[in-house]
């Protein structure tokens, strides 16, 4: 199971599936396993309480591809 974590500015707000919009610095954490299955999880930067990114069953074709793609979400969620 690969992990990469990425913390950022949402000026703008990121929705979360279980409180609504969330802003300020955030955390976002992918999680991609040997199928590619892909778990998006994201918190305010030091909080305890995890949420997740609307959506599900987000699979990659090819695992390695997770870095990548963990980046670019990372860019959109942070955009201004």
């Amino acid at each position: 199971m690969d992990k990469k974590s990425t913390t950022f500015t949402a000026t703008h707000g990121v929705m979360t599936a279980e409180v609504g919009v969330i802003s300020g610095e955030l955390e976002l954490l992918t999680t991609c396993d040997n199928s590619g299955m892909l778990t998006l999880a994201i918190t305010y930067a030091g909080a305890k309480e995890w949420y997740t990114l609307p959506g599900k069953d987000y699979r990659l074709n090819d695992p390695s591809d997770h870095e990548v793609v963990h980046r670019m979400l990372a860019a959109v969620l942070e955009r201004p």
